[in-house]
């Protein structure tokens, strides 16, 4: 094991880097730029069981320190992702791939992970209960602990695979929710995912984006991922991910001390495609600097 590994839910990970669903795609246009087996994982595109085409365009925004958008989970549907990407990603990623989930009800969050859970390459399943550009799912399930733990619950009836539950900043007590998800069986959590925020267009004198909110993402956010990660860390037993405006080996190490066994990159991937591989060249001198041996072992090294 080199000094860049780490453990996620006793699965071994070559290093703690892992880019954030929505910002990879399948993985596969990415293998084009450099090799995506150097990668921790990955996790992919938010899957749903039906396809879904998205929301109404414009919903991409630039804004200081970051990125509003409302995409809305477009993604061709589970039954597609099993039949024509996975297959695709095979022939280039040979490491397990994290599957993010998304839903509208607790059957469809079941029914998607239940048939993600049966492909061999799938190692984790990333549900996500934190998406805030849609209506009527998503970030719904995600604001209350009593409904977190209850898609936690039963997702974890019908998997045999570790389960992770991406959580909502949108809240006003995230360790609440963390630990309900926890005490359901989650086996790790993943968080930040985007904060609801608007754009006002001064011309048309109407919101910027066609669903009228998006989730802002970015290095903005960076200094409220640390405050949640280090937040929940503190409160659960179970393996942290930590994300939201990583864009440095040192935000690696920042965010690993606040008590993240590893980490996901988001936005950067869209203003740098070769950002995680670069942050994966940058660590070991960076890890000198601090005089850090090995990764895994400044863990929650804050939290102390």
């Amino acid at each position: 094991m080199g000094r860049l590994s780490v453990d996620l839910c006793g699965i071994g990970l070559d290093n703690p880097i892992i880019p954030a669903s929505g910002t990879f795609g399948y993985g596969y246009e990415f293998a084009e730029l450099y090799d995506i087996n150097m990668l921790g994982t990955f996790s992919f595109k938010g899957t749903t069981r039906e396809p879904r085409f998205g929301n109404a365009q414009p919903r991409i925004a630039e804004t200081p320190g970051g990125m509003l958008n409302a995409v809305g989970l477009q993604n061709p549907g589970v039954q597609q992702v099993i039949s024509h990407e996975l297959p695709l990603l095979k022939k280039c990623f040979h490491k397990p791939v994290m599957a993010n989930v998304s839903g509208f009800s607790i059957d469809e969050y079941t029914d998607v992970c239940a048939m993600l859970d049966k492909e061999e390459q799938v190692g984790w399943l990333e549900v996500n209960i934190s998406c805030p550009n849609v209506h009527g799912g998503g970030m719904s399930f995600g604001t209350d602990p009593a409904q977190a733990a209850e898609v936690t619950k039963a997702v974890k009836a019908v998997t045999t695979k570790p389960v992770i539950m991406k959580l909502s900043p949108n809240v006003t007590d995230i360790v609440s929710i963390a630990k309900a998800c926890e005490d359901a069986g989650a086996d790790g959590i993943s968080l930040i995912n985007t904060l609801l925020c608007m754009r006002i267009d001064l011309k048309k004198r109407a919101p910027l984006l066609a669903n009228g909110t998006g989730g802002l993402s970015g290095s903005a956010i960076f200094p409220l991922a640390i405050r949640m990660v280090y937040q929940v860390a503190k409160n659960v037993k179970i393996p942290v991910i930590g994300l939201g405006g990583i864009s440095s080996a040192e935000n690696v190490l920042e965010m690993m001390m606040a008590g993240a066994a590893c980490v996901e990159i988001g936005a950067a991937n869209l203003t740098d495609p070769f950002i995680c591989r670069d942050i994966i060249r940058d660590l070991p001198a960076v890890m000198d600097k601090y005089s850090i041996q090995n990764i895994k072992d400044i863990t929650g090294g804050a939290l102390k």
